[in-house]
């Protein structure tokens, strides 16, 4: 039996209602909408970072924890119970989760924004509050996952990856203010990795093995290679956790061939499962995320090119950049654009009960061919600036990225729309 029909088979009745996980997809196309802005006002700044309060750690943040978290906070309260066939215990929890972390980081945000470590700190405890909420939950939903094998041991890594950028989250924030870690740039290594490599990285890998089959109409990848691909993840993640805290150049480097053994496997997995779906039509989002499996790979090559000096000046900001907005951001938005049309088509009548079919109107939407266009040109443009040094170049791809975040934002705001009557109903 393919994923497909397993992940669907009884899927309304485990169901959050709609404007739970919408609540986070809406907030996470707003935050995408701001990093641009942010970016493109502190594009001087960004194309050499290399960390400190101001703008582009800001707009870092409104990534990560904006975008990146504020969905995989959404589409996992909601996939998960359906996929495990586990209705979760309360909704109210969810609630409260996003009513302390989205208030939260918009004050963990403009602290940075401003160099304010009072609104810095406050941001990162009330943040924190709701992230830990979020872990529990995430744990009990976890627990509960007995038939997932794969994605549940992705699911319990990425949660104690999570519990761990959390406590170094909190000690950065205070440390801007005490100043008690004995290596500031260290500990924010260590929570780059661990955050996108760890939480993102490990939930996208994780994820990939129910959502990838249940698009194409495909089986679920084979056990075996599946963990394989996974201890090797997880290998390079202790490695360069380790290696970033304890500064070795020769752990680092080891994470990074790990890694990419690790990448390597789980990117032919992955089109194993292309090539024996029943649907090989599968559209702009699978474009995006073929892209993003590129650049997977390419990140982890710009990273250890960095670590020997053979990446330019500006090696360690390409290799963020890459990490950040070429490999997460782009899978992504490539998912979600998938994801929410699904999800609204279980909220609103069938055809033929007068209703719409909201999957197959919005696959050709021109809002998500602009993006993906301004998307992909952002990427290439504001990695030659990092590359070439250049601001003037990096305020170019910043507009052209904020053009597309407005796209995709839009497109969002449609699927509510569409949504609305049949809530009123």
């Amino acid at each position: 039996m393919s994923i497909a029909a397993t992940f669907l088979g009884g899927a309304k009745s485990r169901l959050l209602p709609a404007s739970i996980p919408f609540r986070f997809f809406a907030a996470a196309a707003v935050f995408h909408v701001l990093l641009w802005l942010v970016l493109l006002a502190g594009a001087g700044e960004a194309v050499g970072f290399r960390g400190g309060l101001g703008s582009t750690l800001a707009s870092v943040h409104l990534l990560t924890l904006g975008v990146l978290t504020t969905t995989a906070i959404g589409a996992s309260v909601q996939l998960l119970p359906v996929a495990t066939r586990r209705t979760l215990h309360a909704v109210w929890p969810i609630k409260l989760v996003f009513w302390l972390t989205v208030p939260g980081m918009l004050a963990l945000m403009g602290g940075m924004y401003l160099a304010q470590t009072s609104m810095l700190i406050t941001g990162a405890v009330i943040t924190t509050a709701g992230l830990l909420l979020y872990c529990g939950l995430l744990a009990d939903n976890l627990r509960r996952a007995s038939g997932l094998a794969v994605v549940g041991a992705y699911g319990w890594t990425a949660l104690v990856a999570l519990a761990i950028v959390i406590v170094l989250g909190v000690a950065l924030a205070f440390n801007e203010k005490a100043g008690f870690l004995p290596d500031h740039g260290a500990a924010a290594l260590a929570h780059l990795i661990l955050g996108a490599f760890g939480f993102m990285g490990l939930l996208v890998l994780g994820f990939s093995h129910i959502l990838v089959p249940m698009f194409a109409l495909a089986a679920a990848p084979a056990k075996r290679p599946s963990f394989a691909s996974f201890a090797a993840a997880a290998a390079a993640l202790i490695l360069g956790t380790l290696g970033a805290l304890i500064g070795s150049r020769a752990m680092l480097t080891a994470a990074v061939l790990v890694g990419l053994a690790a990448a390597a496997l789980h990117l032919w997995l992955m089109v194993r499962v292309l090539k024996t779906g029943m649907r090989k039509r599968l559209g702009l989002s699978f474009v995006l995320v073929r892209v993003a499996w590129v650049m997977l790979p390419a990140t982890l090559l710009v990273g250890l090119a960095a670590l020997y000096g053979l990446a330019g000046k500006n090696g360690a900001t390409l290799f963020g950049f890459l990490l950040l907005f070429g490999w997460l951001l782009t899978f992504l938005f490539a998912i979600l654009q998938r994801i929410m049309p699904f999800l609204a088509s279980m909220f609103v009548p069938p055809p033929a009960s007068g209703g719409t079919a909201i999957v197959s109107e919005l696959a050709g939407a021109r809002s998500l061919k602009l993006h993906a266009v301004c998307h992909a040109t952002a990427l290439a443009v504001l990695a030659s600036a990092i590359i070439l040094d250049d601001a003037m170049v990096a305020r170019v791809g910043s507009a052209i990225g904020l053009v597309g975040a407005i796209a995709f934002a839009w497109f969002t705001a449609d699927i509510i729309r569409r949504m609305l009557p049949a809530k009123q109903a």
